[in-house]
């Protein structure tokens, strides 16, 4: 786990004690270098998000990593759940192949 991946991990844990939390670095499917720490899948998983819309979650993840976004992060994917939306979902969807830079040529 790089830095950057460990402070996303970090901030997330302290902030919503999750009881499911799984964060992908999937800069190596866009046209960066290798060892890049820019394109993110987060999924959390926590009693927090009870009472709130998607909107509201994603926006609360936004402010939390308000730091890492206007930084090294390009692209922050969310997935955001309760304890029993999770129950009834338990999968994320695949990332979308990149289509930008060199990976379309």
């Amino acid at each position: 786990m790089g830095p950057v991946e460990q402070q996303i991990a970090d901030i997330v844990t302290a902030a919503l004690a999750p009881t499911h939390l799984q964060l992908s670095n999937e800069s190596h499917m866009h046209s960066v270098p290798p060892g890049s720490e820019s394109h993110f899948k987060l999924l959390v998983v926590s009693t927090a998000f009870e009472g709130q819309r998607k909107v509201a979650r994603h926006q609360r993840l936004y402010a939390l990593l308000a730091e890492q976004l206007a930084g090294p992060v390009h692209a922050l994917a969310l997935h955001t759940h309760t304890p029993t939306e999770w129950q009834a979902v338990a999968s994320v969807p695949d990332s979308p192949n990149c289509l930008g830079g060199s990976k379309a040529d």
